[in-house]
């Protein structure tokens, strides 16, 4: 019976050395130069550090006040969870190119991570209880793991979502590119600049894709850069390495029409080869999946067939 006791006060002594150093870790006491720096900077580009997501002070209803309270103190969530990574200097590049391809806030995603762990808090030991109830047995340590895995697991849930949707996405964003090659060099071809032509194959439709081509193409106007630079940062900001290797061979041959053409028709091929053999790729794959599966279920089948005459042959010999 001591023994039992002394390893459960081990235990609940290592567990919160372990909880209070992960605090440590998570919220140090104080801020970096390098930390202190990025921050200033991300206030910069969010332009203020006031709330992302204001309250809309028309909405006079009890149901958007509640709304509004939610998003903001969702609002909190990420701006103190985005300080937190600053000051540890988690940058996680790729996620942030896909929640920019989404065109969603890193602080809001951030908040929505932690309102799913919080969630998942509270649903680990619901599960158990459930699993207590129907007769799995009860352990007071084993709720605690299993508060623990589900948020664990709920935490990195969103994080599955946004690689998804941003690998779909992103796949899109390149089919487009490869239009969009072709238009500026038949642009070119008609006796355009270059400039203009980037301006104007942009401006051929009002997709999602040409319209953040279009945003990035009238930024660098009002900020001074080249068009060929602004493409180069759209696609460092959206994770399409397209576009930057677009970037600096524009700035290359940017001067020469015809090196420019050239260029731009055998970028919007290449990129027709690769989007090409992707879909042939995955199409054999699906091909033996379904080959995998038919397979399957000729064994099942067979073993329905063989398994009525096994048991008489079995039955027989007993």
């Amino acid at each position: 019976m001591s023994s039992d006791i002394t390893l459960a006060v081990l235990a609940g002594a290592a567990v919160g050395l372990g909880l209070y150093a992960l605090i440590r870790a998570l919220v140090p006491t104080h801020r970096s130069p390098v930390s202190t720096v990025a921050r200033i900077d991300a206030l910069r580009m969010r332009g203020g550090a006031g709330p992302i997501y204001a309250p809309n002070p028309s909405r006079t209803s009890e149901q958007a006040k509640q709304k509004s309270r939610y998003d903001e103190l969702q609002a909190r969530i990420g701006e103190r969870v985005a300080d937190i990574y600053l000051q540890r200097g988690w940058e996680l590049r790729s996620l942030r190119a896909d929640l920019a391809l989404l065109d969603r806030s890193w602080e809001g995603f951030l908040a929505q991570k932690v309102v799913l762990a919080g969630a998942g808090l509270f649903f680990g030991p619901f599960v158990f209880s459930a699993a207590a109830v129907i007769g799995f047995g009860f352990s007071p340590v084993i709720p605690v793991w299993v508060a623990l895995a589900f948020a664990a697991g709920f935490f990195f849930l969103p994080d599955l979502e946004v690689r998804r949707d941003a690998k779909e996405k992103r796949r899109d964003f390149r089919r487009v590119v490869g239009a969009y090659l072709d238009l500026v060099a038949m642009s070119l071809a008609g006796g355009r600049g270059l400039p203009e032509a980037l301006k104007a194959a942009a401006e051929v439709s009002d997709g999602w894709a040409l319209r953040r081509i279009q945003t990035s193409l009238a930024d660098a106007r009002i900020t001074g850069l080249t068009q060929w630079q602004a493409l180069g940062r759209l696609g460092d900001e959206v994770g399409v390495e397209e576009l930057k290797d677009l970037s600096v061979s524009l700035a290359l041959v940017a001067d020469d029409g015809a090196k420019v053409r050239a260029s731009l028709s055998a970028r919007a091929e290449t990129m027709r080869h690769r989007e090409l053999a992707e879909i042939e790729g995955g199409a054999g794959e699906k091909s033996q999946s379904m080959l995998i599966a038919q397979l399957l279920l000729c064994v099942g089948f067979l073993i329905f067939l063989i398994f009525p005459a096994g048991m008489r042959v079995f039955d027989g010999a007993a």
